[in-house]
């Protein structure tokens, strides 16, 4: 599905991104720095938002029809000095504690292993480093819309890349190693309703 998905997936997110995503991203990296890396890029919804003052902007996005779209972007912005990488999340080539800030939105619902990948994530930040997040996540067990997740969930992982709707994303990022800062629960607005609940905030690597 990923060639469909690649051609469709700004439009399909446009109604979303227009009610309010887009500030949200904005807010999410408006005071970035240093060497920044993006997991799961995508088309490139993030571009836009990426401050200047990032030295060095890493791109990785393991799809080549999502990496082809997301270069032509790269074309048409102005943006810090820029790298493509083809990288999934699970395995960053990239050296140990080399990375000011990692961001990851709405990626951790698709990839195989959330734990590896936010190993990962530990692994390259340097102590004290950043960790961006703006994520859709599981339901309150309790309610309805969880049980619409779990029941749809087979089917919609076939049909929209992997992406998983039950993933409890804060708990697995607090089991990464990572100290959550700063979280926003919030529900994304024009989208599914099974897809609304979301986490955003800000997690960092431990000094020691």
């Amino acid at each position: 599905m990923s060639w469909p998905m690649a051609l469709i997936y700004d439009h399909w997110m446009h109604p979303a991104e227009s009610a309010g995503l887009r500030e949200w991203r904005a807010e999410l990296v408006r005071d970035l720095a240093g060497v920044v890396l993006e997991i799961g890029a995508g088309t490139g919804a993030m571009l836009p938002h990426y401050p200047l003052a990032i030295r060095r902007l890493v791109l990785a996005e393991p799809d080549r029809h999502m990496r082809r779209r997301l270069a032509a972007k790269c074309t048409r912005l102005v943006l810090p000095p820029i790298e493509l990488c083809e990288a999934s999340a699970e395995r960053l080539p990239f050296p140990d504690a080399s990375c000011d800030a990692v961001v990851s939105t709405l990626v951790l619902c698709s990839v195989r292993s959330p734990p590896a990948a936010l190993a990962e994530v530990v692994r390259v930040l340097r102590p004290g480093g950043r960790f961006l997040f703006l994520e859709h996540v599981v339901a309150d067990a309790r309610s309805t819309r969880f049980l619409w997740q779990r029941g749809l969930e087979p089917i919609w992982r076939q049909c929209a890349g992997n992406c998983h709707l039950t993933r409890d994303t804060e708990r697995e990022i607090a089991r990464a190693g990572l100290a959550v800062e700063a979280i926003e629960r919030q529900s994304l607005r024009k989208v599914m309703p099974f897809l609304r609940p979301s986490i955003r905030g800000l997690a960092r690597k431990p000094l020691a």
